[in-house]
């Protein structure tokens, strides 16, 4: 008895010695507040983000586009395939702290020496009266075998744990991809329809100006202008004709661009380009800053990171530790099958408990811990710098929002009177009271600020998109 409590005391002091080794880190918290309110927001808005993306977009035609995506996008279905891993990750650390059972067989033959002591034995013993022990000597055997790492300081199933968390925040990573993918359509989306109301306003602004390249050819024949205003007039027509081939291209590689992410061959896009200029962009409502930490993918997925780094650095501590193994072996062997199965005399069974400590692999198992803590490290700036991010993406979009509406107001009232001063223009030409420049600077100025008053509307729309992706919508 006095032995074992030795023993015991031995292996106590052994633990507590191994303990005080092991390298003390400081913790590191990641700052999780954030502002109240966004600027101008009240602060019993809600959140955008909590409406369904069929809810929010209700084109019909994008509406499909996006369904379509949410089943084919290549990206996202590789996406899918790193959640399956993940989680075969939890299955695998989930197996480490269960025993491992194992059945086998086996059968060989074996030659002795008859000079050796187990030669000379075996030789000499008689396994049944008139049955002598054959040689060479065959060896059958059947049986079973477990083995099982104890769990006894938790190292195992911090694993288990951190395994869990990546799992989950792969789970997000999806969310966040999907977030991305429904925005990035829908912009591609209004960006197609705004080419299309481009196209057109060239198509009419060749007319116009066709039609007044005619008139200068009349008063040139009737000498009222020069070859000079008819060249000017032709040249102008041409430029923008080329306007138009430019635009089909990009029409045409939107069009590619979406069918991309919808997974798909090119092909043409069904859309309503005629109801671009009555859209409105929806009512957004940022909500609350704290709502970013729960409906914002990136954020979500971050804190689990971080989370799962943290338990990182529990398992790689306990690695300090000594490690309990226990194993047992039962089973049955004979030299002859007919006596294989026979007992007691053929079964053989052991059980064995092992204790150890690393000593000579300390080093690498520092690395290890030092490691791990880095890691931890890093993952609290990730996430204070995706909070960052994400509030700064908020911000910028409510910002965007109020100026681009201001901004659109304006545009409409500039075309109104670049419109009406085309018409001026022309009548002041026929009667010799304007020069053929001013017409020509006067239907460039009203294509310019046509083209730019789709493109401010475009960025109306795209700032509504981009708003709702900000806030963490979509994937819900």
């Amino acid at each position: 008895m006095l032995r074992y409590k030795k023993a015991y005391l031995v292996g106590a002091l052994a633990v507590v010695t191994l303990y005080s080794c092991v390298p003390a880190l400081e913790s590191v918290e990641a700052d999780k507040t954030v502002p109240e309110t966004f600027k101008d927001e009240p602060a019993d808005s809600v959140n955008t983000a909590m409406i369904k993306w069929k809810d929010y977009f209700t084109d019909p035609y994008l509406d499909t586009l996006i369904g379509e995506a949410l089943q084919n996008n290549k990206e996202l279905n590789i996406t899918l395939q790193e959640i399956q891993i993940a989680r075969s990750e939890v299955r695998a650390k989930k197996g480490e702290y269960m025993p491992s059972i194992g059945l086998g067989a086996g059968a060989g033959v074996e030659k002795r020496a008859r000079y050796t002591s187990l030669g000379a034995n075996d030789a000499t013993t008689d396994i049944r009266p008139g049955e002598e022990m054959p040689d060479p000597l065959p060896d059958f055997l059947v049986g079973a075998h477990a083995s099982w790492e104890v769990d006894i300081w938790g190292k195992l199933h911090n694993a288990k744990k951190a395994a869990v968390e990546r799992y989950l925040a792969s789970v997000e990573g999806k969310n966040f991809v999907i977030t991305n993918l429904i925005a990035e359509i829908a912009n591609s989306y209004y960006e197609l329809l705004a080419l299309d109301n481009q196209l057109e306003i060239v198509n009419k602004n060749v007319e116009i100006q066709s039609n007044a390249l005619r008139i200068v050819k009349l008063q040139k024949e009737a000498a009222r202008v020069t070859e000079l205003a008819v060249r000017k007039f032709e040249a102008e027509v041409l430029k923008t004709k080329s306007l138009q081939y430019d635009i089909q291209q990009q029409i045409t590689e939107t069009e590619n661009k979406i069918n991309f992410l919808v997974g798909r061959y090119p092909q043409p896009i069904e859309r309503d380009a005629a109801s671009f200029t009555d859209l409105q962009p929806n009512k957004i409502d940022a909500g609350i800053p704290a709502q970013l930490l729960e409906n914002r993918p990136d954020v979500k997925q971050a804190e689990l990171q971080l989370a799962a780094s943290k338990l990182d650095v529990k398992a790689a501590k306990k690695q300090f530790y000594p490690s309990l193994d226990i194993s047992a072996d039962i089973g049955y062997q004979a030299f002859n099958t007919k006596y294989l199965f026979t007992s007691p005399e053929s079964l053989l069974y052991s059980v064995a408990g092992e204790l150890t400590a690393p000593l000579i692999n300390r080093s690498a198992i520092k690395a290890a811990y030092y490691s791990a803590n880095a890691q931890q490290i890093q993952a609290v700036y990730n996430y204070e710098q995706t909070v960052l991010n994400a509030y700064v993406e908020v911000a910028n979009q409510l910002a965007k929002i109020d100026n681009l509406k201001k901004s659109y107001d304006l545009r409409a009232q500039q075309v109104e009177a670049l419109t009406a001063s085309i018409n001026i223009s022309n009548t002041l030409f026929r009667s010799a009271r304007a020069d053929y420049m001013e017409v020509l600077l006067t239907q460039r100025d009203a294509l310019e600020s046509r083209f730019e008053l789709v493109e401010t509307k475009m960025q109306q729309m795209s700032a509504m998109v981009n708003m709702y992706r900000a806030l963490g919508g979509g994937w819900n």
